[in-house]
């Protein structure tokens, strides 16, 4: 009798729920397995697409940044006086003009990035056509700020013979201004379809070109430092009519690219709504590194000050173009996931980003650490420079490293539209603490030019610290909603493709 319960207690259900545990246990982990391989898998091909997009977008920055670079360089062997007013009108250019239709152009990061992701095609036409009108009628008041560069040099002190040769050299900039604005429009109508290739060959091309018509203009037409102004506008244009016949002809844009349409002149007001934002957020922070540089002339021994805050910001511009590539990649990444729908695949494209941004500023900063003691003999041969440089490399080491991680976190809300928010982030940061800070440090604390880049420093540390919390608390499958009616709203009624 009790050996038959002993019998019966061994094939009892206790013993099969065991053996089903089992099983489910090692299905389980096979499913774990099979998970984990998922991620990992779409983890790389998202690195590879950010990777795909990023390199010929730093290429693309670099190269256009190389066009005012040249222009400047064979200016300066015309003369010191040449140098200066050249200097002195580029970067008054670049802070009223430039920065602004960049940042203006910088909304179609959203909205064809959104409408691409949608398959609404066709609308990536209707958003650029639309955004060149309203670039092309802004440019108009900018020509005419432009044209009196000289007026406005003098009134804010600036010396009068180089204020007089910077208004000259702005003059004969004018036409970069149109060609500018539609340019932008260009590359972010590209950019957004991973269109990307095409604008490094053409930027390429016009870069290539841009030596030999600055060598021209300046060197053989007698027209001076004004030829080096002239080549700039021509090479824009340039670049212009290569990206347009591509976008004409090539079977990549056919459907993006219907031919004009009065469909362009509707729904204007949607566009303006998150130009202004865009405008408002890339122009506050060019604006306050420009004013650093303001700072510096108010210091003891400005001319020490200046010639260093002028390397430091050369520098960072340079370095910038890295991160840059990876904020145009991760805007594009988003904005089409977004607009297709695909909530899960925008949040890891950002998750992806910000790795790689770390990675970057980790390896670009141990660079700059490493080469601080040789680098300013790039710029000066005076051994007082070098070693103002010298101590200057570590902080701007760690300012490239908030520098990227704002960046890419800053496409990220170009990609989902936060524009608006971006602007209120970049105006708290660096005008209510970066500056005042930069000013304490600089002025109050006697820290000097070092000081100046600290508030800097300040600034996107608050940058970094309000975006990141504002992308992890984000609600990634409402902004894929949003990010859907953005697209339906921008459509006439019958004009809608299934």
């Amino acid at each position: 009798m009790e050996r038959e319960e002993k019998k019966s207690s061994l094939n009892s259900p206790l013993i099969e729920i065991t053996e089903e545990n089992i099983i489910e246990v090692l299905n389980r982990d096979r499913d774990n397995d099979q998970s984990s391989s998922e991620k990992k898998k779409k983890i790389l091909e998202e690195v590879k697409k950010q990777l795909w997009l990023s390199g010929p977008l730093i290429s693309v920055s670099l190269l256009l940044y190389c066009l005012q670079m040249i222009s400047v360089m064979f200016v300066g062997h015309l003369g010191e006086l040449e140098l200066s007013g050249a200097s002195m009108a580029t970067s008054f250019a670049s802070v009223t003009g430039f920065s602004l239709l960049n940042g203006m152009a910088s909304a179609l990061d959203t909205l064809c990035g959104q409408s691409y992701g949608a398959k609404q095609h066709r609308m990536l036409g209707i958003h650029m056509q639309r955004a060149i009108f309203v670039l092309l009628l802004v440019s108009i008041p900018l020509s005419f700020i432009w044209a009196n560069t000289n007026s406005i040099l003098i009134a804010a002190h600036q010396d009068s013979q180089i204020s007089e040769e910077a208004g000259s050299y702005a003059r004969f900039m004018i036409p970069c201004l149109f060609a500018y604005g539609i340019l932008q429009c260009l590359v972010r109508f590209l950019q957004t379809q991973s269109i990307v290739f095409p604008m490094m060959i053409s930027s390429g091309v016009t870069t290539l070109l841009h030596i030999l018509v600055c060598w021209i203009l300046v060197f053989k037409s007698g027209l001076g430092s004004r030829g080096a102004a002239l080549a700039n506008s021509i090479s824009y244009w340039i670049n212009v009519v290569l990206l347009a016949i591509y976008v004409k002809f090539s079977p990549s844009c056919a459907k993006t690219w219907t031919g004009f349409s009065m469909e362009a002149l509707y729904n204007i007001f949607n566009f303006i709504q998150l130009a202004i934002p865009s405008a408002v957020m890339v122009c506050l922070e060019m604006w306050s590194f420009e004013m650093m540089v303001l700072l510096s002339g108010l210091l003891p021994n400005p001319q020490l000050e200046t010639s260093t805050l002028s390397i430091s910001l050369n520098t960072a511009a340079t370095v910038w173009m890295i991160p840059f590539g990876l904020s145009g990649a991760v805007s594009t990444r988003v904005s089409n996931e977004l607009g297709a729908g695909h909530w899960e695949a925008a949040r890891l494209a950002v998750c992806v980003v910000v790795v790689m941004a770390v990675t970057e500023g980790i390896l670009v900063g141990s660079l700059l650490i490493l080469i601080r003691n040789i680098w300013g003999y790039a710029y000066s041969s005076e051994i007082e420079v070098i070693k103002y440089v010298a101590s200057m490399m570590p902080i701007l080491a760690f300012s490239n490293f908030l520098d990227g991680l704002q960046c890419v976190l800053s496409g990220t809300a170009r990609g989902c539209g936060w524009q608006k928010i971006g602007a209120y982030v970049n105006l708290g940061s660096y005008y209510l603490v970066g500056i005042p800070c930069a000013i304490l440090l600089a002025f109050v604390l006697h820290v000097g030019g070092r000081g100046l880049w600290l508030g800097i420093i300040c600034a996107l540390i608050v940058q970094v610290l309000s975006l990141f919390i504002i992308t992890i608390r984000t609600n990634w499958e409402q902004e894929a909603k949003k990010a859907t009616e953005r697209v339906y709203d921008a459509i006439i009624p019958g004009n809608i493709v299934s």
